[in-house]
């Protein structure tokens, strides 16, 4: 087979699984391992793809703009979403001023929350709903209702977020990646996201690992700018992460 052919099939091969290793390639191509690691070292140079320790993986910039409505959101991944919402929690230590992200995953923070002397700042009207009806004092923050999310975004919003400094902010993401960091779909959310990032002391980005390389339109901060909490290894170039928690 061509190099540049086989060098095709490669990338092909990483976008469907998400990553390969060298033993599979070499098995799959017929072709000696040296060959197969020198075409990973083509392709990561170019772009195309991310080399890691025995194989490769995806480089998380294929581009994802669809984004679910909370409701079907809400299924997806329930039980590894109620093990980070449940760590997340533990967290929360007395008289923390938190800022807590829309999304599903942080929503599953909420039935595990104890420290009744921590307040919460939040932009999603299910999550202030949720931590009043649980005793909590919560502040939910004014501006346009964003439907698809229940998420309160707009100019009020991030004006009000600026007044504040939080002890700590949990935060959800449509995607995560070292390239592209953490992304959403919109432009508005993103813009909220960012600044209550900037006004938390410590920032957790909560999200299971389906969330790992994928690339959605908006970046709401780099990859090193929050604690991540996830439920497994994306993959092995993830493993040395310092900002990586498995729960």
């Amino acid at each position: 087979m061509l190099t540049e052919k086989r060098q095709e099939e490669i990338i092909k091969l990483v976008e469907t699984k998400g990553s390969v290793t060298v033993q599979e390639l070499t098995e799959y191509f017929q072709a000696s391992e040296s060959t197969i690691r020198r075409d990973l070292n083509i392709l990561d140079k170019k772009g195309m793809l991310v080399k890691v320790f025995g194989g490769a993986v995806q480089n998380g910039r294929k581009l994802t703009t669809r984004e679910e409505k909370v409701s079907l959101r809400m299924e997806l991944h329930r039980e590894e979403k109620l093990r980070i919402g449940k760590y997340a929690a533990s967290l929360i230590e007395p008289e923390d001023f938190i800022y807590l992200d829309a999304g599903t995953t942080t929503g599953a923070m909420i039935p595990y929350l104890t420290e009744h002397s921590a307040s919460f700042v939040t932009n999603a009207v299910s999550h202030a709903l949720q931590l009043s009806e649980n005793g909590f004092r919560v502040i939910l923050i004014g501006g346009e209702l964003k439907s698809s999310t229940e998420a309160i975004v707009g100019n009020e919003a991030f004006v009000t977020l600026q007044k504040y400094h939080f002890t700590k902010g949990f935060f959800g993401a449509n995607g995560v990646s070292r390239h592209s960091g953490f992304t959403t779909p919109d432009i508005n959310e993103a813009m909220i996201k960012e600044c209550a990032m900037r006004h938390a002391g410590q920032a957790y980005v909560l999200c299971d690992h389906s969330k790992f390389h994928q690339t959605t339109p908006v970046c709401f901060g780099d990859f090193a700018s929050a604690q991540v909490l996830t439920d497994r290894l994306p993959d092995e170039s993830y493993r040395n992460s310092d900002n990586l928690i498995l729960v």
